[in-house]
């Protein structure tokens, strides 16, 4: 009698670990408000004010108001396509070329190594202010630190940019209120804040947009953790939106207090303008606040590296990079490679450019980004394609995005 052995039993294969959706509409207008509000109106209300004078928080409204189109471009786009790499899905959705939607993935991620680049040189000089350490070693600290914790977890990660978030928002309304109502008027009266109608002022405040346009760049990048988003189609229209009103009303208040606060020779020749509304304030007042600017530049650092990550990441799963960047960490379920890839490019950008180089580069990686985007979404809307349960706007806010996108793209480039 033949004893045949007992089939071994099949054990199925576990699946590859995903993304988690974790984040709720609170979690994301916070992620979204931490990387638009930051470093850009800690450092812009100078040079703004240099450029349109008494009407520099116009200067703010006008180019909210700008992108505004594009952000609700993005909002319609993020409930198709919620994916991450948004920016190179939705292209590659519009013109359905792999080649141009690589392409425009791969300026959203050099336009956030590009950035947090820019935050950490920036952050490097308020804490060497405070510290008196070397920049290079603060740099190398900073970057390896908001790493490891944009590694340790999505929600971990983003809760904690959320509190930092919340610290510097509030930070901002310490400067609204003592700019107004404590500090002593040196500045502008209320009464000249206002423009006239004539040609002169004008110039100078649509110059001035190009600057405050910086400001607000950080809000697109909200679409790179759709896939950690619970909810996503109703959630990101409305974080979004959320984020860019709250922002505008930061800083245009923001703006008007310290052009109350501050002479305008002294504001627009300044690198840490919303300092000097403190100029007159205790000593512990003005350390606290150096260090709420310190927490604002970082918080800005670690939100970026969890956006070019994810970027990254999206594009690898999609085969569009090597697969090696898609590996996901089993422990955290974070895109582990990519995550290090974008240190590396942080550091390497940080340590050997110029801040000021950074951010022109900055802005205009992402206004390009910016005409492509509506690009696509025109392209789908002509195809008329149907997509159950998505945020909808009609046909004149994306031509209309690409319009202001070209043309702030070339003031900037003039």
């Amino acid at each position: 009698m033949t004893v045949h052995p007992m089939p071994r039993p099949q054990v199925p294969a576990s699946p590859p670990p995903t993304l988690r959706r974790t984040l709720t509409l609170p979690l994301l207008t916070l992620y979204g408000l931490g990387v638009t509000v930051g470093a850009g109106i800690y450092v812009l209300i100078g040079a703004t004010a240099a450029q349109a004078g008494p009407y520099a928080w116009v200067a703010f409204l006008l180019a909210a108001v700008v992108l505004s189109f594009t952000a609700f471009s993005y909002a319609e786009l993020a409930t198709r396509y919620p994916v991450s790499a948004g920016e190179s899905a939705y292209v590659d959705a519009g013109f359905r070329r792999v080649w141009l939607a690589t392409g425009i993935g791969l300026l959203v991620a050099a336009s956030g190594l590009v950035s947090a680049s820019a935050i950490t040189v920036g952050a490097s000089g308020y804490l060497g202010a405070l510290t008196g350490a070397a920049p290079p070693l603060l740099i190398i600290g900073t970057v390896i630190c908001m790493g490891l914790l944009a590694w340790w977890g999505i929600t971990q990660s983003v809760t904690v940019a959320a509190i930092i978030t919340v610290i510097e928002i509030l930070g901002l309304v310490f400067v609204i209120t003592w700019g107004i109502a404590i500090s002593e008027q040196n500045g502008v009266p209320p009464a000249d804040l206002f423009p006239p109608f004539e040609q002169a002022p004008w110039t100078g405040i649509i110059s001035a947009t190009v600057l405050a346009f910086y400001a607000f760049v950080g809000f697109e990048d909200m679409v790179n953790v759709a896939e950690e988003v619970k909810e996503p189609r109703r959630t990101m229209p409305r974080a979004i939106i959320y984020t860019l009103v709250l922002a505008t009303l930061l800083y245009v208040a923001t703006c008007i207090a310290v052009l109350m606060a501050v002479p305008i020779d002294l504001l627009a020749g300044s690198s840490a303008p919303l300092t000097l509304v403190f100029i007159d304030a205790p000593g512990a007042v003005q350390v606290g606040f150096a260090a709420v600017a310190v927490v604002a530049t970082v918080n800005g650092v670690l939100i970026q590296i969890i956006m070019v990550s994810r970027v990254i990441y999206g594009m690898a799963d999609r085969g569009s990079l090597p697969a090696v960047l898609g590996r996901l960490s089993p422990r955290t379920r974070t895109p582990s490679v990519a995550t290090a890839a974008v240190v590396l490019g942080i550091l390497g950008l940080s340590l050997f450019l110029p801040i000021a180089q950074l951010a022109a580069w900055t802005s205009q990686i992402v206004l390009t980004v910016f005409v492509f985007v509506n690009l696509a979404l025109i392209a789908i809307k002509r195809r008329a394609e149907p997509a159950a349960d998505h945020f909808y706007v009609p046909m004149i806010v994306p031509v209309m995005g690409v319009i202001t996108s070209l043309g702030l793209l070339a003031t900037s480039l003039l």
